[in-house]
């Protein structure tokens, strides 16, 4: 006799959730009823993206964190205060970025008393990732920066090294040009001041190649 086939699970996805008219006000409106995963459960609320309606670079991290949970916008914390002193001092205007995550909710385990940021899942990726899809599309990036591994998993679909695939470009097929560098945060992971110095200034270099390549593709583009 053969055995019952199990019935297949439905993966979950935020998919359903998208707006009929795909506008980023739509979309973030939309994004605040999301339940496309179980993070929304732990989180304050959904944290999307920010940023001019078309945007020349799109920057992608990986999950909101505590104070980004908090007032609902992205990159407002420590890692964002390095991030956009590293985007000055890589002469690329603010005005000109739009900043996203690959996951929309903050995710999060206790320590003590604080809210110790926890890795997101693959399939809590998967889920989230109409929400980036749908940025793209409305924003038309020339050029996608991912902030860390987890975001370029999601924008490229394939396993990354951050060893091997950072500071150059590459296609995917949100975007034909897309860089990965290190997330912000991890700059202040390190314990030491001078290898905090150093990892800055390599993620500055690297914006630095994303100004230069901007340069290249947009010959109205002038920088800050």
């Amino acid at each position: 006799m053969k055995p019952t086939p199990k019935p297949r699970v439905r993966e979950r996805s935020a998919a359903e959730f998208l707006p009929a008219t795909l506008t980023l006000p739509a979309l973030r409106k939309a994004a605040a009823g999301c339940r496309g995963c179980d993070l929304y459960k732990n989180a304050t609320q959904t944290v999307f993206g920010e940023g001019p309606s078309k945007a020349a670079i799109m920057l992608i991290g990986e999950v909101p964190g505590d104070q980004e949970d908090h007032q609902g916008r992205p990159f407002v914390g420590p890692a964002g205060r390095i991030l956009e002193n590293a985007l000055a001092e890589a002469g690329i205007s603010r005005e000109i970025v739009y900043v996203t995550n690959a996951v929309k909710h903050f995710k999060w385990e206790p320590q003590g008393k604080r809210r110790k940021h926890k890795k997101p899942l693959a399939s809590e990726v998967t889920a989230c990732r109409p929400w980036l899809d749908a940025e793209v599309r409305v924003t038309q990036p020339k050029i996608v920066v991912c902030l860390g591994v987890t975001a370029a998993q999601s924008v490229l679909g394939r396993p990354v090294r951050m060893g091997a695939d950072r500071g150059r470009f590459v296609a995917s097929p949100l975007s034909p040009h897309v860089l990965i560098t290190t997330h912000p945060s991890a700059v202040l992971r390190h314990p030491e001041k001078q290898q905090q110095r150093e990892e800055y200034a390599r993620l500055v270099l690297e914006l630095q190649l994303v100004h230069r390549k901007l340069q290249q593709l947009d010959d109205n583009y002038l920088g800050s």
